[in-house]
């Protein structure tokens, strides 16, 4: 029989092999110093409901409609779309993932239980339906379809049907994407390309125009930057919400308990996708209370002395420091 310690130190190894094994042989390393460490979740972590469960009456027909509108947005909205041209050929499940059920994916668990809510962005009390209006408007780069027509209403219902349960102020692991620890330095845009190229061209593009699907309709992945990519007035041009959003669940087959990328790498490769060209939004009516304005935010005026480039790269420790 081994020792409790003889085994502790064999387990200790194969796991530092396999590390390594995953490593392209080399020893995991991430060289970079942060200003502070991720935070222990102690949230209940939540899990969607069965599809499988909606009922088969009219009211689980609109649940099931809103599910297939979020999924595959661009059949129905886009510039092909068969009700309306209303975006730009990208989904709501492009950036709320598995139809907003995956964790650390923009998932929709609290959302129903979180509205009516106040939006520190227009400083107004907003009801669910203005959620999807600002998705459209900005992740999509396009105009909001009628809010009291059948087509947001059946979103609404889906994003009710699977926060069921979920109560107000109740605290959910991995509701959005990932806080990562802030670099000591600034994101590097040039590494981030490097990053960019060797693990995210195939399916998004040397360009980042992503790849279409066969009809024409959607993509099959979606542009990262571009014309027909969100615009800069949607929560993915915030760094902070890009770079944990890839950390977890980019390249394809990554997930939040299985990531492929370091949190350096992260950062910089959102840098790097954040520094191209896209849609411009006006937003001379956002953060109007300076206070509130996230400090990734790229665009001034700021409560602070910092630049635009640093709101945009960091290295936001300072900043989080004044705040």
């Amino acid at each position: 029989m081994l020792s409790r310690y003889t085994t502790l130190l064999l387990i200790t190894g194969i796991f530092t092999l396999l590390a390594i094994a995953c490593n392209n042989g080399k020893p995991a390393t991430d060289k970079t110093q942060y200003v502070s460490k991720p935070a222990k979740v102690s949230a209940q972590t939540w899990s969607a409901p069965d599809s499988n469960a909606i009922h088969n009456d009219k009211s689980g027909d609109m649940i099931r409609y809103g599910k297939e509108l979020l999924a595959h947005t661009a059949e129905y909205f886009g510039p092909n779309g068969t009700i309306a041209h209303l975006s730009n050929g990208m989904n709501c499940q492009n950036c709320h993932l598995e139809g907003g059920s995956r964790l650390f994916a923009n998932n929709y668990s609290v959302v129903a239980a979180s509205y009516p809510k106040l939006s520190f962005r227009s400083g107004k009390m907003q009801p669910i339906s203005q959620r999807i209006t600002d998705c459209f408007n900005r992740s999509l780069a396009g105009k909001a379809p009628d809010t009291n027509g059948r087509e947001v209403q059946a979103m609404i219902a889906y994003i009710k049907w699977i926060g069921q349960g979920v109560k107000k102020g109740e605290k959910i692991k991995g509701t959005a994407s990932e806080k990562l620890p802030f670099l000591t330095v600034a994101a590097d845009p040039v590494k981030g390309q490097v990053i960019y190229m060797a693990k995210c061209k195939v399916c998004h593009g040397v360009n980042g125009e992503g790849l279409p699907a066969v009809d024409k309709r959607a993509y099959t992945y979606p542009p990262l930057w571009g014309p027909n990519s969100y615009n800069d007035g949607a929560g993915m041009y915030r760094i902070g919400n890009l770079a944990g959003f890839v950390k977890n669940n980019m390249p394809f087959g990554a997930t939040y308990k299985s990531p492929q990328l370091s949190n350096e790498e992260a950062w910089n490769v959102a840098a790097f996708i954040n520094s191209q060209p896209r849609p411009h939004y006006d937003q001379h009516k956002d953060w109007n209370d300076l206070k509130n304005k996230p400090i990734d935010f790229p665009f001034g005026p700021y409560a602070d002395g910092f630049s635009e480039k640093q709101h945009k790269y960091g290295p936001f420790g300072p900043m989080k420091k004044k705040v």
